[in-house]
């Protein structure tokens, strides 16, 4: 939000954040495992602590290559941690007392489970899900685009062997990177903010807000200004990530996603970590 747009009174200035990893937190069924009813008969512990605003780490179906954050399903709650109903009960005793939530959301990628992804890979180069996410041909001597690399170790390509395309993962191969020039994907993610904020949540913290766009050239990265010159870069800091991250067209995937939230007096929480 810009700073002409922001209200001066707004009700997260002064907030004091809790944040909850769902898995670890309290388990409320008795199978060792965290989950919203665990949750939900602790909330009053929080509101006592002088907690404003509770922050829920991903909750969302999820075949967890990477702890949630690979999300199979933007708008349901994974069995383990209970259903939406054991969601609005928790968001309902919250608000009961005094508290806001914010949930996680995950623009960058979704999980290669994802059926966007599942029909984008089984239905070929014409499947509607194909320019959901980013593909590339091979470079001209077979091997990968380019020399992006994932944040994770490796590269950020993986070849697709049923169409001899390569697919961009920024994180996990299981994390294939959603295609953000795309505007199904734009529409979408409206409609999943819809969903939550429609629910009752008053935010969201969105997961490595930086890295949604790319350039369209596709360009090799230049090498860091901290790589010994002439090394070869092999991990991520070893490139200067001009055109995979931070890209100005961001601003206004969020500019878009300020105008539906303002309707809901919600907040925007970006996580941005740059070098």
């Amino acid at each position: 939000m810009s700073e002409t747009n922001a209200p001066a009174d707004g009700w997260w200035q002064d907030a004091i954040g809790y944040e909850v990893y769902l898995r670890s937190f309290a388990d409320g069924d008795g199978d060792g495992i965290g989950d919203f009813a665990g949750l939900t008969d602790r909330l009053d512990h929080l509101a006592d602590l002088g907690v404003d605003i509770v922050w829920v780490t991903p909750f969302y179906p999820s075949p967890q290559a990477d702890f949630g954050y690979d999300v199979a399903d933007y708008r349901d709650v994974d069995p383990v941690y209970g259903t939406l109903e054991d969601f609005d009960r928790f968001l309902a005793k919250a608000k009961g007392l005094g508290l806001k939530v914010l949930v996680d959301i995950v623009p960058n990628h979704s999980s290669s489970l994802h059926p966007w992804f599942r029909s984008a890979v089984l239905g070929g180069r014409e499947s509607p899900h194909r320019d959901y996410y980013v593909w590339a041909d091979p470079a001209p001597d077979g091997g990968r685009p380019n020399n992006w690399l994932s944040m994770f170790g490796g590269p950020a390509w993986t070849l697709d062997d049923r169409s001899g395309q390569y697919y961009m993962h920024l994180c996990l191969p299981e994390q294939p990177d959603l295609n953000w020039e795309n505007d199904a994907v734009r529409a979408e993610f409206l409609e999943i903010l819809r969903f939550w904020l429609d629910r009752g949540v008053d935010g969201f913290r969105i997961d490595v807000a930086h890295s949604l766009t790319e350039d369209q050239s596709f360009s090799d990265n230049p090498p860091s200004a901290d790589l010994p010159e002439g090394a070869e870069p092999k991990v991520f800091a070893d490139l200067d990530h001009r055109f995979d991250l931070d890209r100005a067209e961001t601003v206004d995937i969020f500019a878009e996603w300020r105008t539906v939230a303002d309707a809901y007096d919600a907040v925007l929480i970006g996580e941005v970590y740059l070098n």
